[in-house]
């Protein structure tokens, strides 16, 4: 680790469970809207439901887990301490909620009254994170590479925002001209590689060497890669914006700091210490190779002009690196905070102290169920695959995603009725 855990700064359990639990919640939802629509939904990239889908599973699943992720990580990790992190947890969280709801719901129904209702009350609970987040990581106690990669991570979710703002508020019919193809590829750019692609890189500076048991990151690479990422987001954006013509060699140049941390991450899992394996490992692998595929099929659809090549790579992205990386993260963070919350419950009571122990973290979330899930997703994510050849795929990987996504729903909750059931156990305590 490059800094020691403030696990006394740790909010309260609520703060990112909320977020936690609630994010396959919508993998859920979006896999029901892909089974109903089926390969309609793959028909063309502004298909209304494939938009729809798109912002349930990002928004509504890796932005509201990475929200999470963060009010629990800031203080912990980089000493960044976040006042009244209840209230704030709870306007962004049901803004968050209802915000992405009203978007899809835009899409599917074409309303534009619910594209402006869906504009403003994202702006008021992502911005509102961002504003939060930010003054508490500028203010951080531990300004090393992962504070600077979250800086850059909320850099890249402020431009995802502005830029979904301006096209959901075209959708809107207030005036404001529709920028769908260059505002769109803008939009997706910075959600993918700013803001979900820089924090994947920024957390796994820590959370991979500590719950996989690898060697650090080398210090050099921590040094130059968020950066990157940053700066060549940055040149892509404007040759993308005004010299569309070379935007065919900007993009995948885009790719190489990605690929760096994939061949980085994979080449540290290959020389853990922890020889044996666990779910959380087998999801960082998917995720790193696919990743790599994304980027190899990115850049091929770059010089070939194929909305296939595009249409698999982010599949391959979303589906295959981002969903993996979050699943890996959840596999070890909802335990952990689970056990350090009834630790520290148990360190204030007198009657349970040295009588009562927490359950370990494979007690909290037995493997075999984790080990499930995997196998769903990853049958899940080579029918979505495949189904962009063979169409008739579809709802069977649509059916595959949602038993995936509730099994990952039924895993964390029960993670969660369990703290419950240990938190009465230390309250009864010598009573």
């Amino acid at each position: 680790m490059n800094a020691p855990l403030a696990l006394e700064q740790a909010p309260p359990i609520s703060v990112p469970l909320r977020f936690l639990l609630t994010a396959p919640l919508f993998g859920m939802l979006a896999a029901t809207l892909l089974l109903i629509g089926g390969d309609e939904v793959l028909a063309t990239r502004w298909s209304p439901l494939l938009l729809a889908l798109t912002h349930l599973v990002g928004l509504g699943v890796l932005t509201m887990a990475m929200c999470g992720a963060l009010l629990q990580l800031l203080p912990v990790l980089v000493g960044a301490q976040i006042a009244q992190p209840l209230p704030i947890a709870a306007v962004c969280h049901g803004g968050l909620v209802l915000g992405t709801l009203l978007l899809a719901g835009g899409f599917v129904a074409g309303s534009g009254a619910m594209f402006a209702v869906a504009a403003g009350v994202l702006a008021i609970a992502l911005g509102g994170f961002i504003s939060v987040v930010g003054s508490a990581l500028w203010r951080a106690d531990r300004p090393d590479a992962s504070t600077r990669g979250m800086r850059l991570a909320l850099l890249g979710l402020l431009a995802t925002l502005l830029l979904g703002l301006a096209l959901a508020l075209g959708h809107a019919g207030t005036g404001l001209p529709l920028w769908r193809g260059t505002g769109t590829d803008l939009h997706l750019a910075f959600a993918l590689a700013g803001w979900v692609g820089t924090l994947v890189v920024a957390v796994a500076y820590q959370v991979v060497p500590m719950f996989q048991m690898t060697a650090p990151y080398p210090q050099s690479l921590r040094a130059w890669l968020a950066p990157a990422i940053g700066v060549v987001l940055l040149v892509a954006a404007a040759l993308s914006a005004w010299a569309p013509q070379s935007q065919s060699l900007a993009w995948p140049v885009l790719a190489l700091p990605l690929a760096v941390f994939a061949i980085a991450t994979l080449g540290l899992l290959a020389h853990r210490r922890r020889k044996v394996g666990d779910a959380s490992l087998a999801f960082w692998r998917l995720g790193l190779v696919a990743l790599l595929a994304a980027i190899a099929v990115g850049a091929a659809s770059r010089f070939f002009a194929t909305d296939l090549a595009m249409q698999l790579a982010v599949t391959l992205f979303i589906a295959g690196f981002a969903l993996s990386a979050v699943c890996a993260m959840l596999y070890k963070i909802v335990p952990f905070l689970v056990w350090l919350h009834l630790q520290q419950r148990i360190s204030a009571s007198a009657a349970a102290r040295h009588r009562i122990f927490p359950p370990n973290m494979k007690a909290l979330l037995p493997e075999p169920r984790a080990r499930a899930h995997f196998g769903l997703q990853l049958a899940a994510l080579v029918l979505l695959v495949a189904a962009a050849f063979w169409p008739f795929l579809v709802r069977t990987a649509a059916a595959l995603w949602f038993a995936a996504f509730a099994v990952l729903a039924r895993n964390l909750w029960t993670v969660l009725a369990r703290y419950r059931v240990e938190c009465e156990r230390i309250d009864g305590c010598g009573t």
